[in-house]
Formats: structure tokens, C-alpha cells, sequence
């Protein structure tokens, strides 16, 4: 078994408790998808059986995922999450090249994404004109803004969480609420549709994944959770069940009011086009504050728990030693926040297309997840002995349906953009795959004096 990993030591606090950890999850992956997407979705798969399937499907997928995790992390409870399951179950490459992804692809195009639609959609509610010089200014802020608040504590940005997922929890209720009980919508909506092309489905496919990313980043915070063994897989779990039922819920609500074709036409904020139609401008106007308040979370989300990964390596001497360094005050990961941030802030300035970006690092975390999910069969094997306050329910059948979707999914999205002459899932993977000779050379270099 690999060695026991630095990232145990006690420099970060466990401040963290259920109501912080679920506000994590909830907030993480509900970020500006579910807000965002869907008219993408409905222009690609022109049929609502369909559309729904996809976002019932791949929330079942998730679920699945996060009760594997949920035993990981109730077995190795350590600040990294991934990370530490992969260099536990396949030893420090796999668990390098999952960290060299997470520093230089997945953690800044993530914030990057999240900081753009946070200004892009802060800048329609004000009625502004969003050009890219504007744009990129917001989200630099949103970035340093929130890169601090975390250098503060994590109860800070749990706290921050906690209020941000309270809000889009709340807004994404009223949507579905409001809906169904003063809209003026019809059920026929969502029987009616076209025929579905299957490079167009395998384009969508991307989309939901991409709502659904980001639930795994609360295992990466289990160092600083309270009681990690008993929590938390009562985070993960109630997290994803509240996720899967805000994002079918408020699918089935967009579908009531509009039919698909007039749904895809919406490109920008759905949800107060929806929601103008059911309380007037006013109510326009107070969910698109929610929505704000809904990607802003999930920046902060982000910001708070990924750049955990990036110490844990450094605490396990597989990257630079001064990103495992704590703030002495705070003892928060300070270098490794300030640089996963500045990162992010170099992908807002060189950031082309939102669709393309997401469809860039989706890929590629989701291949991470198929192996980070395949950690429970090898520790199983592996740790027999350790002690497991949760398993997985229906093992190995629930793992297996995750490993399986999953490969299904990435596939046809690797497949569906290549279709349309998009090799950006493609250049991701090759990222990937330079993680391996780049772990070679690092260990050389640590052997020079």
C-alpha cells in the first residue's frame, strides 16, 4: 500500500459541518448550468422524453458515483478527495496526472467559466452591454474577491456557500413551484417534439454532464469536515439527492411553459424568461439576482474545495513544497489558492466560447472520475482491513452503472464533437497523457541535489 500521505497532518482545521458540507455539494454543482444550458440542450435534442431522460439518467449516473465516494471518503477522509483515493488504489502517477489536470486544466477553466457567466448574466439583469473588455473585468474581480475570502478559512467560505445555496435552492424551488401552480403552461409541451439526430444527442450529452460536474469536489475538503467518517456521507448523499430533484424539477417547469422549439430560442437566463411570464419583471428580476447568486456559489465553491488537491500533492512531495503551505493565521492552503486563482484569471483573459470550454475539461475530469470511482473495487481489495463506516449500497452493481454510463457518456461526446470538427475533448486528453512523462521528469529532478 502507498505510503501514508503527509496530507493527514493537522494544519487544516475541521470547521466544517453537515450543514456546510451539503451547502458545498448543492452549491459546487449547481452553479450557471442549470440556468444556462437547457436552450442549448433543446436546440440539440428537439424532444422533451428525451431531454428529460438525458438529465434523469445522468443524475442517476452521479448518484451512483457519489455513493462510491461516500465510502472512499469515509475510509480515507484526507484533504485532496480524489486525489487521495487515486494515489491510495494505483500509486503517485495516476494521482499526479489527476492533480496536473485539476492545477492546469479542470480547477481554472472551471472558475474561469463560472466568473464569466457570473458577469455576463450580472450585466443583463442590469441592462448593460456585456462586451468582452467589461466582461473579463467582473470576472477578475468575482475571482480575486472570493480567492480571499478563502485565504480567510474555509469557515468563511463555507459560510459564504451556505448563504449562495440557500438562495439558488430557494430561486430554483420558485421556478418549479411557480410553474406548475400560476403559470400558464401546458402538459402537452412535453410530449410534443422532433426527431433526434444522434451527433445532436451526443452534443447534449455534454451539456447535462457538465450541470452534473463538480459534486466529487466536496471529498476534497474532507480534512477540514467535522467528524469526516460520520458526515460525510450524509453530505454527499443528501446533496445529490436535492441536486437530481432541483434539476428535473425545474427541466420539467421550463418544459410546461414553453414548447422545446421556443425553449432552445431562449440562449441567455431561462429561468427569468420563465419566470417574467409568472410574476411579471419583478419576478425577472428577483430570480436572475438568484441566478447570480447561484454561479457566484459555485465560484466560491470551486475556489474553496479544488485547490486542495493542489496541496495535498505538494504535502505529498509530488509538486512544488510551497503549495502545501498553510496560512498561520487561518490555516487555510494560501499558496495554492493564490495560485489556482491566478490561473483562472489567465483563462479569463485567453477564454474564446463558453460551450467549447466546458466540453474541453468536461471530458476530461469525467475520465478521472471512472477511475477515481474504480478506487472502491481496488481498496476493497486493497484496505480489507480498514475500518468502513459506510459501503457502497448494491455493491458492485453501483459502481459498475457509474463506470459504464460514464464511459458511455465521454464517448459520445468525444465522438459528437469530433462529428462537428470540435477536437477539444481531444487536445484535454492529450493534456492528460503529458501528465505521465511530466511525473517521470519530476521525480528525476527530485533526485538531483
Amino acid at each position: 500500500m502507498t505510503a501514508p500521505a503527509h496530507s493527514q497532518a493537522r494544519d487544516l482545521r475541521r470547521v466544517i459541518g453537515f450543514a456546510g458540507g451539503t451547502a458545498l455539494v448543492v452549491g459546487i454543482t449547481i452553479g450557471g448550468g442549470i440556468f444556462r444550458k437547457p436552450p442549448t440542450i433543446a436546440g440539440l435534442v428537439p424532444n422533451p422524453l428525451v431531454i428529460l431522460g438525458l438529465w434523469t439518467a445522468f443524475g442517476l449516473i452521479s448518484i451512483c458515483g457519489a455513493l462510491a465516494v461516500a465510502e472512499l471518503s469515509s475510509v480515507l477522509p484526507r484533504a485532496g478527495g480524489v486525489y487521495v483515493f487515486l494515489r491510495e488504489a494505483y500509486g503517485d502517477a495516476a494521482a499526479f496526472v489527476f492533480g496536473w489536470l485539476y492545477v492546469f486544466v479542470t480547477t481554472p477553466t472551471a472558475v474561469a467559466a463560472l466568473s464569466v457567466v457570473f458577469a455576463e448574466f450580472l450585466l443583463n439583469m442590469l441592462g448593460m452591454s456585456a462586451d468582452a473588455a467589461t466582461v473579463q473585468m467582473i470576472a477578475i474581480s468575482a475571482v480575486v474577491i472570493l480567492t480571499f475570502a478563502n485565504v480567510l478559512g474555509a469557515r468563511v467560505g463555507a459560510a459564504v456557500s451556505e448563504v449562495t445555496t440557500l438562495v439558488k435552492v430557494t430561486g430554483l424551488a420558485a421556478i418549479i413551484l411557480g410553474a406548475f401552480l400560476l403559470g400558464h403552461g401546458s402538459l402537452s409541451h412535453i410530449t410534443e417534439g422532433g426527431v433526434v439526430q444522434r451527433g445532436g444527442l451526443a452534443r447534449a450529452v455534454a451539456s447535462v454532464i457538465w450541470t452534473y460536474d463538480g459534486w466529487v469536489a466536496v471529498s476534497m475538503i474532507a480534512g477540514e469536515v467535522v467528524a469526516p467518517e460520520r458526515l460525510m456521507k450524509r453530505i454527499i448523499i443528501t446533496g445529490m439527492l436535492v441536486i437530481v430533484t432541483l434539476y428535473i424539477g425545474a427541466n420539467l417547469a421550463y418544459l410546461y411553459i414553453m414548447p422545446v422549439g421556443v425553449m432552445a430560442q431562449q440562449k441567455e437566463a431561462i429561468a427569468r424568461t420563465v419566470m417574467t411570464a409568472i410574476a411579471g419583471p419583478a419576478g425577472g428580476a428577483v430570480i436572475m439576482l438568484a441566478i447570480i447568486t447561484s454561479v457566484f456559489g459555485a465560484l466560491n465553491g470551486n475556489l474553496l474545495a479544488k485547490p486542495r488537491v493542489a496541496y495535498a500533492m505538494a504535502r505529498d512531495g509530488l509538486t512544488f513544497s510551497f503549495l502545501g503551505k498553510t496560512h498561520q493565521r487561518w490555516s487555510t492552503p494560501w499558496a495554492a489558492l493564490l495560485i489556482q486563482g491566478a490561473v483562472a484569471i489567465i483563462m479569463v483573459l485567453v477564454l474564446k466560447d463558453f460551450d467549447t470550454l466546458t466540453t474541453y475539461f468536461v471530458v476530461v475530469e469525467w475520465a478521472a472520475l471512472i477511475f477515481a470511482v474504480g478506487a472502491v473495487f481496488v481498496l476493497r481489495r486493497k484496505m480489507a482491513e480498514a475500518p468502513r463506516s459506510f459501503r457502497t449500497p448494491a455493491y458492485p452493481l453501483v459502481p459498475l452503472l457509474f463506470v459504464f454510463g460514464t464511459v458511455v457518456g465521454v464517448s459520445a461526446i468525444i465522438w459528437g464533437e469530433i462529428q462537428v470538427g470540435n477536437f477539444s475533448p481531444i487536445y484535454g486528453l492529450a493534456i492528460a497523457l503529458a501528465g505521465f512523462p511530466a511525473h517521470h521528469l519530476w521525480k528525476r529532478l527530485k533526485r538531483i541535489p
